[in-house]
């Protein structure tokens, strides 16, 4: 895939419904077999999301949030969310809520780009990811991201929390 074909920019409340559909989406494909079925397959998933990203982009709740999404020749394929952390023992800057692109786009840059867009590159920062998801976590640990020790479950997925300190630079070699 050519990079220059890659466009990443501030959602628009016009992408709700496309950032919506992908984020169900791409939980989908990421979750299948990790997360129950019925969480994945529910049918107001979509209009939940909806909503959540209709308030992301209108509500003033959402001011200190960072947004983002990745478009490849055109389509929507992908999203990131980060802002203020919602840890109480939180000792980084930004927290990392969501980042998804689709399967098919993966090694496209679109994953490097929208963290890139949503997180400050020299800036503290933390995120929760799914265990086992090895690609992502691979993916955190290119970008400077290492595990801490914090463990959790939501919605029966296991989740370990990874950390990345101020540093000159938010990838490592």
């Amino acid at each position: 895939m050519v990079a220059s074909q890659l466009v990443v920019r501030r959602p628009l409340v016009e992408d709700v419904a496309v950032l919506a559909r992908l984020h169900v989406e791409t939980w989908r494909e990421t979750y299948r077999g990790v997360m129950r079925d019925e969480v994945l397959d529910d049918a107001s998933s979509v209009g939940r999301r909806e909503r959540f990203w209709t308030a992301v982009l209108t509500d003033d709740r959402y001011t200190d949030t960072s947004a983002a999404v990745a478009e490849l020749h055109g389509e929507v394929v992908g999203l990131a969310l980060a802002g203020r952390p919602l840890d109480d023992d939180a000792t980084w800057h930004q927290q990392l809520y969501a980042l998804y692109t689709r399967a098919a786009v993966h090694g496209s840059g679109a994953g490097p780009a929208l963290l890139a867009a949503v997180l400050a590159p020299q800036g503290s920062a933390g995120l929760w990811v799914a265990d086992p998801n090895p690609r992502a976590q691979a993916f955190y640990r290119k970008h400077g991201f290492s595990p801490d020790g914090a463990t959790k479950v939501e919605d029966g997925v296991r989740e370990i929390r990874m950390v990345r300190p101020s540093t000159g630079s938010a990838a490592v070699p």
